[in-house]
């Protein structure tokens, strides 16, 4: 859900991102598809905001995952094989974490590197400049977790359109679900979240979606295992990130299967 949160943010916000990690304030900025070609992969925390100069690849996590790195390097080469620019990529990991999270995708014969961003080791102050940008203050770097919330939630009553101040307010109170209790988080945001706003709706809906397409891949994956046999780490990967009617097809697919080989053309095709 939180993912979900930062690329709501992301695509409705992108100068925000740019000026931040970029430092390039230019409104001119778009936003690109996430879907590329070739095989399916995950792409639901995914946000790709092309400028003049560059392509900006955010990637979001909660909690980091093992493919991660070789994730970013097939990004990478998608993203260069189709527009042949400069390609900027940032993972940023929203919760802390003692796992060790590689910064680069390492070969005896290839390395790829990307920006690693610890929101847990940010200055929180930087996001004060940006309101769109606040959602991520509360999981910044701090002594004082209580003083912190309260300064962001401070920071919000000062937006001037009530459209805004409202769901900005209710993303930060889902973001800092990650590092703070809920009583806190309710004790300093009295007027509580806005549950009929279009944002708290469309995140409510995706994490439905998600939902489906998670029961989805897991039965599909235990039919796969009885016709097939143990699958390898990286098959189970692609299916998992297979969407909602990929999986439905592959449902379908799988009942002709005969061996793995089967299995690795459909996921190919």
């Amino acid at each position: 859900m939180r993912d979900n949160l930062c690329k709501y943010l992301a695509e409705k916000y992108p100068t925000a991102f740019t000026q931040w990690l970029l430092n390039d304030a230019s409104e001119d900025v778009s936003i690109l598809k996430t879907e590329l070609n070739l095989e399916p992969i995950r792409a639901d925390s995914v946000t790709l905001v092309q400028t003049q100069a560059c392509i900006l690849h955010l990637e979001f996590q909660v909690e980091p995952e093992p493919t991660l790195p070789l994730r970013m390097l097939d990004y990478w080469l998608r993203l260069y094989r189709t527009h042949q620019c400069e390609i900027v990529q940032v993972l940023i990991l929203l919760r802390r974490t003692r796992v060790h999270v590689p910064d680069a995708f390492e070969l005896p014969a290839t390395i790829h590197r990307y920006r690693v961003v610890r929101l847990w080791e940010e200055d929180p102050n930087q996001f004060f400049q940006i309101p769109a940008l606040l959602p991520f203050a509360v999981l910044g770097k701090t002594d004082n977790e209580s003083a912190l919330l309260q300064a962001v939630a401070d920071q919000i009553d000062q937006i001037q359109s009530e459209q805004s101040r409202k769901e900005l307010s209710t993303v930060v109170q889902l973001m800092a679900g990650l590092q703070y209790s809920k009583e806190l988080i309710q004790t300093i945001f009295r007027e509580g979240m806005m549950r009929e706003s279009v944002i708290y709706q469309e995140i409510l809906q995706e994490g439905r979606q998600e939902g489906r397409q998670e029961g989805e891949s897991t039965l599909i994956l235990r039919q796969l295992h009885r016709r097939l046999g143990i699958l390898s780490d990286q098959v189970v990967s692609q299916i998992r990130g297979l969407s909602l009617e990929q999986l439905e097809s592959l449902g379908e697919a799988l009942l002709d299967f005969q061996d793995l080989y089967d299995l690795e053309t459909w996921l190919g095709s």
